[in-house]
């Protein structure tokens, strides 16, 4: 697996897309904190995977604001992009966390933890490599498109990422052919964004414009966001969007120069 620098990124938010933010993800600690997993090496299929966020004095966090709705967000990727998992752990108690993981192929893979612990008052994102046991058979990340099929629906991307400025991104869900205009919260939003380079990993967490009830938002077809990619290369985009009470993913690939 890669080896990440060690380096700190003062001021930084949540929505990591807005201008002037510094990759996340790439850190093994930042502001002294670190993600500890039990263990970093799991087997194929359904396992727990437990972990402590640590503090600068060692100890384990366990007062935390939380974000969208959450404690904490984890975000498991394969670190060829081919693979991706949003989930929310829970509390075992003494700052331990315990997430059902279903990593179903050998290879290596990156966990990403979104938490705000209270004494920092901001929020980080901490990253941590894990391994699935087995032979590992890389695979190459799709070709960009403009569209992708997940069960009946189909969501088409608009927008351009470019490399330091933050630019405007549409998704836009439709089932059957036909637009969905009832998309229901997930996380207090009608959409979540990850954006995430292949080769680093560098990472980016980025909310739509406007929050369900706002009376302005509406429940789609379209999701816009606000997104900066920190660099040139190649990123994939997976958008969480929830509709008949079922939470599904897309996938993009987008290249940046």
């Amino acid at each position: 697996m890669s080896t990440r620098t060690h380096t700190d990124h003062d001021g930084a938010t949540h929505d990591t897309g807005h201008a002037g933010m510094a990759p996340r993800g790439l850190d093994v600690s930042q502001h002294g904190y670190t993600l500890a997993a039990e263990t970093a090496i799991l087997r194929p299929g359904e396992t727990d995977f437990r972990f402590q966020i640590l503090g600068p004095d060692g100890r384990a966090v366990t007062a935390v604001t939380p974000i969208h709705d959450r404690k904490l967000h984890l975000i498991v990727v394969r670190e060829d992009l081919t693979g991706f998992w949003h989930v929310h752990p829970v509390e075992e108690g003494d700052g331990i966390w315990s997430a059902r993981l279903a990593l179903p192929e050998a290879g290596a893979y990156r966990a990403f933890a979104d938490i705000a612990p209270e004494a920092l008052g901001d929020a980080l994102t901490l990253g941590a490599d894990l391994a699935v046991t087995g032979v590992d058979e890389p695979r190459p990340v799709p070709e960009p498109a403009t569209s992708f099929s997940v069960d009946d629906y189909e969501v088409g991307i608009e927008g351009e990422l470019v490399a330091g400025q933050a630019r405007r991104v549409t998704l836009t869900v439709s089932k059957d052919g036909s637009p969905v205009t009832d998309l229901q919260p997930y996380l207090a939003a009608y959409g979540h964004l990850v954006v995430l380079r292949v080769g680093d990993l560098a990472y980016v967490h980025v909310h739509p414009d406007g929050s369900p009830g706002d009376g302005v938002t509406e429940a789609g077809p379209g999701i816009t966001f606000h997104a900066q990619v920190p660099g040139p290369g190649t990123y994939r985009l997976f958008l969480d969007f929830k509709h008949g009470d079922v939470v599904r993913t897309a996938a993009f690939t987008a290249i940046t120069r």
